[in-house]
């Protein structure tokens, strides 16, 4: 075969593992896109309320996530090795991990008013957020158990089942979340709390759906994932863990940039942070096309690994970066050309405010045109480093970009220089160029030839 059909052989492997992958993140992304329409139509307090509250969510989400999301490169270097036996003890205890984790968080969630008004958010938006965390808080557990079976099935190339049940979700969330936002067809009229408990019943009833899979389907039986469940396994708790922490905090750093832009956001103002909130959510449904090529990156990498084929590995890493870049200019394109009209699906023309958010939040699609590549090309290098249990040097480097960079970089640009919401995303942009910088040097030096 020719260098050009084994790189297509390759990048056909990815989107065939990847496609699935991409449509469960945007089916999950949709979950708070719906929540942010529907609270957008219900009022401007209660929309930005809930950017405050999801995101703050999102944040301590994701430090809790690196348990779960070191199991996918650990079982797909088993399955590279034949190691069965290591596939449901790595499994097993990512999910041990992880409900440790939720019970730990949610004093934060039930106290969260405090932590709002002392980050300087006004008094109605804090309290409206605490009303939407006291409820979503219950969904950690859950949320963080569908994450390590999502690793699991993908690292079993049984993705179908994870896109399906993530599409299912999303229906019953719009039926509940309008039902109970609204108070129509007879349910209470609940704001906040309504998009709250539609979203924790959809995350325990995902979870149901995919733990009954993993346990049912007759080609996973051999894992025997569920048998003896209760039983601790703490040699294989420790290498989770260790893999695990350094992603938690890698993602943790991302993620906090941008819950710190939220939360400048919104000193500037309640109609600038409704605007950003709808930005951010375009935004991160592009980026989960991205996440869902980079777990495909992760799993191919890590059953490379594992069986030694360095020369694939690395193949197969740039068949992802190339498809992740043609998404990205495609994106880039969507965002100059149709601001205007994307922003405007996410509000009621009869507010009063709706002219003022329509029109800022169009001027930050364009700056998000800006870091569309620096952003795929960040997440697809963190793929990849997984792939080869590579978490504590991109750990540094995401700190050193997110916190030392980006952050610093926004608040200069939007406050002693003036330049408000605009300067904030400029300095998001600065972040994620470094972290993507740092991040593909490490790879391409790392990666086994």
């Amino acid at each position: 075969m020719t260098s050009k059909s084994v790189l297509s052989s390759h990048a056909i492997a990815t989107l065939t593992l990847g496609l699935p992958l991409i449509g469960s993140h945007l089916a999950q992304m949709l979950l708070h896109v719906t929540d942010t329409i529907l609270l957008g139509w219900y009022g401007v307090d209660e929309l930005a309320s809930v950017v405050i509250g999801s995101s703050s969510f999102f944040v301590i989400f994701i430090f809790g996530s690196g348990f779960a999301q070191a199991v996918m490169p650990m079982v797909a270097a088993a399955l590279g090795r034949g190691d069965e036996t290591q596939v449901r003890r790595d499994t097993r205890m990512g999910m041990w991990l992880s409900i440790a984790f939720g019970v730990l968080c949610y004093p934060l969630f039930w106290w969260s008013e405090t932590l709002l008004l002392a980050l300087g958010q006004q008094p109605e938006v804090a309290s409206l957020g605490q009303d939407f965390m006291r409820i979503a808080g219950l969904g950690m557990i859950p949320a963080l158990l569908i994450m390590t079976l999502k690793g699991y099935l993908a690292a079993l190339e049984r993705t179908q089942v994870v896109f399906w049940t993530t599409a299912l979700a999303v229906l019953v969330n719009l039926v509940l979340a309008w039902a109970l936002i609204f108070g129509n067809w007879g349910a209470p009229e609940l704001g906040v709390k309504g998009a709250a408990i539609a979203s924790l019943v959809v995350q325990v009833l995902t979870f149901v759906i995919l733990a009954i899979y993993a346990g049912w389907l007759p080609e996973l039986r051999i894992y025997r994932l569920w048998q003896r469940f209760w039983r601790p396994d703490w040699q294989a708790m420790r290498q989770v863990f260790r893999l695990g922490w350094p992603i938690g905090i890698t993602s943790f750093a991302e993620s906090g940039m941008f819950q710190a832009s939220a939360l400048m956001m919104g000193w500037i103002g309640t109609v600038e942070l409704a605007a950003h909130g709808i930005a951010m959510e375009v935004t991160s449904l592009a980026f989960m096309i991205h996440v869902g090529i980079s777990n495909a990156a992760t799993v191919r990498t890590g059953r490379a690994e594992g069986a030694g084929d360095g020369v694939g590995l690395r193949i197969g890493a740039l068949a992802a970066i190339l498809l992740s870049l043609g998404f990205g200019f495609i994106m880039i394109l969507i965002f100059l050309v149709f601001p205007a009209q994307i922003v405007g699906l996410f509000v009621d023309e009869a507010k009063p405010e709706t002219v003022q958010i329509i029109a800022f939040g169009s001027t930050l699609l364009i700056c998000a045109a800006l870091f569309q590549l620096a952003d795929a090309m960040q997440v697809m290098a963190l793929g990849l480093l997984r792939g080869i249990r590579d978490t504590r040097v991109p750990m540094i480097a995401a700190a050193i970009s997110y916190w030392l960079i980006g952050i610093p970089a926004s608040y200069v640009l939007a406050f002693p220089m003036g330049l408000g919401g605009v300067g904030l995303w400029l300095g998001l942009t600065l972040g994620l160029l470094c972290a993507a910088v740092l991040m593909m040097w490490r790879f391409w030096h790392k990666a086994p030839r």
